[in-house]
């Protein structure tokens, strides 16, 4: 059963950058789907970012330019580097997973999630 453990949240200020990093125990396959999603009070989760097992990447349109995804294999771990942060980007922040290879933007085609790390932007 893979597992997922997010950290590198903290507080920033705008314009300031934070990597998230989510470690994957169990050993994923490099078939998985991961991905990152965010959740602000208040608001439904959202997508943020995605890498499917051929190594393309997606992107929520609010973030093109400024976040990457990117993924360790060996260390079975996934990254987020946020960059130009901005006060609207406050959120808990979650890692996600499915072995389906899915390409989808909808928290409901992610079957493994973390806990979530909470990103705080101060203006």
């Amino acid at each position: 059963q893979v597992q997922l453990v997010e950290s590198g949240g903290g507080l920033v200020q705008a314009g300031g950058s934070l990597r998230l990093s989510c470690a994957a125990s169990g050993r994923p396959s490099s078939s998985y789907t991961m991905a990152w999603f965010r959740q602000a009070p208040g608001k439904e989760r959202e997508f943020v970012a995605a890498l499917i097992s051929s190594g393309r990447t997606f992107y929520a349109d609010f973030v093109k330019g400024r976040f990457t995804i990117s993924r360790d294999n060996a260390k079975n771990t996934l990254y987020l580097q946020m960059n130009s942060l901005k006060p609207a980007d406050t959120a808990v922040y979650y890692c996600a997973a499915d072995p389906s290879n899915v390409q989808t933007v909808l928290p409901g085609g992610y079957t493994v999630w973390g806990q979530g790390t909470q990103v705080t932007v101060s203006s």
